[in-house]
C-alpha cells in the first residue's frame, strides 16, 4: 500500500513547516490535489494520513483531498479532452497518440491549516513541493 509512504512523506513535509514557522502548536487541516491518474486511492489515503498522524503537531488534523481530473492536448490538431478511467490518450478529434498531459499526475499539499501559541487560526499557501 503505497499511500502510507504518501502519507508520512506529507506529514513529514507539513511537520517541517511548522517547525520554521516556530509557533505552530498544532495542524488542523492539510489540502491535497490528487491526480486522476496519481494511483492514489483517497479512502485508504485518509486512514494511513491519520495513522501516519499519530504523535505529531498533525495528530487529528482532517485531510481534505481535491480530485483533479485528467486532461490532454493533441499536439497535432491542439483539441484538449478529458482522459478518464482508463486512459483515453488518443486523440478523439484527429486519431493521434498524445504526450502532453495537462493535469490529471498531481499530488500536491495546496495548504495547511494552523493554530499558533496565541491561539489563532491560520493557513498556509502554497506548501510548493510535490509528495
Amino acid at each position: 500500500m503505497h499511500e502510507m509512504s504518501i502519507a508520512m512523506a506529507v506529514v513529514d513535509q507539513v511537520e517541517q513547516a511548522a517547525a520554521e514557522a516556530g509557533d505552530v502548536t498544532a495542524v488542523t487541516s492539510v489540502r491535497l490535489h490528487v491526480g486522476e491518474l496519481a494511483g492514489v486511492v483517497p479512502d485508504a489515503l485518509s486512514f494511513c494520513f491519520e495513522l501516519a498522524c499519530a504523535g505529531t503537531v498533525l495528530e487529528g488534523a482532517e485531510l481534505i483531498t481535491e480530485f483533479v481530473p485528467a486532461r490532454a492536448r493533441c499536439a497535432m490538431c491542439a483539441d484538449e479532452w478529458a482522459v478518464g478511467m482508463p486512459p483515453q490518450l488518443c486523440c478523439p478529434v484527429c486519431a493521434k497518440a498524445t504526450d502532453e498531459l495537462l493535469s490529471g499526475r498531481e499530488l500536491q499539499i495546496v495548504s495547511v491549516q494552523v493554530e499558533d501559541g496565541r491561539g489563532h487560526r491560520r493557513t498556509r499557501e502554497p506548501i510548493s513541493e510535490e509528495c
